[in-house]
């Protein structure tokens, strides 16, 4: 299944495709607000720090993100790893463990993971850059 927003998916990585799915998952949530309402309890849960931090339930899931081929997914959870003090090298490492369980298909989408992340890290600390 493939979630690749209506932004050009080889370029946009982070914040391009989240603007392009912001007009669409509000018009989605106004129909189906208890749905919504649910998956964001579950995401709080999910994510919630418990016996493995934040940081790296947002490695996981971004790893995830790029085995699924969710262009959304992977800005939402770059966003959450780069917001949760995740470093390049983590975020690197975590796509390598997808290349090995993926294969072909996460040698295209973990760049775009690693692009995202890049963007939200830089945007949050621009002397890192």
């Amino acid at each position: 299944m493939d979630h690749t927003a209506e932004a050009n998916p080889v370029t946009a990585h982070g914040k391009a495709v989240q603007d392009a799915l912001r007009g669409p998952t509000r018009a989605l949530r106004r129909e189906i607000p208890d749905v919504y309402k649910g998956f964001a309890a579950l995401h709080a849960a999910a994510l919630a720090p418990g016996a493995l931090d934040a940081k790296t339930k947002e490695l996981i899931a971004l790893a995830l993100s790029v085995m699924t081929h969710c262009d959304g997914c992977i800005a939402a959870h770059a966003r959450g790893a780069a917001t949760h003090g995740a470093t390049r090298q983590e975020v690197a490492e975590a796509i390598g463990v997808t290349l090995l369980m993926a294969g072909g298909p996460a040698t295209t989408y973990g760049p775009r993971a690693l692009a995202a992340f890049t963007e939200f890290q830089e945007a949050l600390t621009p002397d890192a850059a």
